[in-house]
């Protein structure tokens, strides 16, 4: 029997109760939704905290985002956190010219922003039902599951669900995390709350995100949204 490719995977009950919930369309994909952010972010457990203003684009369709963020004194820092044609890109500048860290291309660095892409899905609840290149699971009555890659690079993330049914949380145990020359994975997880309603959805106007290690978690970002809108 030939499968027929043309047709599309039926998304798990709780799944589609969980976009509808949160607010997403089903007549009509978006085809991105775009942010704006501030907030502080740093490097690690010792490293300083630096505030920062964002912008970013969300696919709606496929794994695909950019993040534009300046920070530290006056802004002279950019930094660029992207996703797209399959294929990872962290680039950070001094005065937008000067390229002093980044990362292109590599398994490790694509699992790291695929799962980056899933964890956000808060952001673009559109996307929970319109992206079809994404895998789902239940684990549980509050527990669902997304995964999506391409080639060797694949990542996947759970969504624990709070009170009011929303995504209160996500958590990976192996997402890679960049060491000295080269990735290392660890637990990895982020938490969002103040959920408000905006543009007919229920999105989280406050999250952070923290690493786990040798059993100690530590924050590295902390922001709010500032405005949200769709094309």
């Amino acid at each position: 029997m030939v499968k027929d490719l043309s047709v599309e995977p039926a998304l798990p009950n709780a799944v589609r109760a969980l976009a509808l919930r949160l607010g997403a369309r089903e007549e009509i994909a978006p085809p991105s939704v775009s942010l704006t952010q501030r907030g502080t972010m740093r490097g690690g457990p010792t490293s300083r905290w630096m505030r920062f203003r964002a912008t970013q684009m969300i696919d709606v369709r496929r794994p695909r985002f950019e993040w534009h963020a300046v920070t530290g004194p006056s802004g002279l820092i950019s930094v660029i956190d992207a996703f797209h044609d399959d294929q990872p890109k962290l680039e950070v500048r001094l005065f937008r010219r000067l390229r002093i860290a980044g990362v292109n291309g590599g398994v490790a660095a694509a699992k790291g922003e695929i799962m980056r892409y899933l964890a956000e899905l808060a952001w673009a609840p559109d996307a929970i039902l319109h992206n079809h290149m994404l895998a789902w699971t239940v684990g549980g009555d509050c527990t669902l599951r997304a995964s999506a890659g391409h080639g060797s690079a694949l990542g996947a993330v759970e969504f624990r669900l709070d009170n009011d049914g929303r995504i209160g949380s996500v958590f990976a145990p192996d997402r890679p995390r960049k060491e000295a020359s080269g990735f290392v994975e660890h637990p990895w997880q982020g938490r969002f709350f103040d959920y408000r309603q905006h543009e007919g959805r229920w999105l989280p106007f406050g999250g952070e995100v923290g690493w786990i290690l040798d059993g100690q978690e530590f924050v590295v970002w902390r922001g709010e949204l500032l405005s949200w809108c769709l094309p």
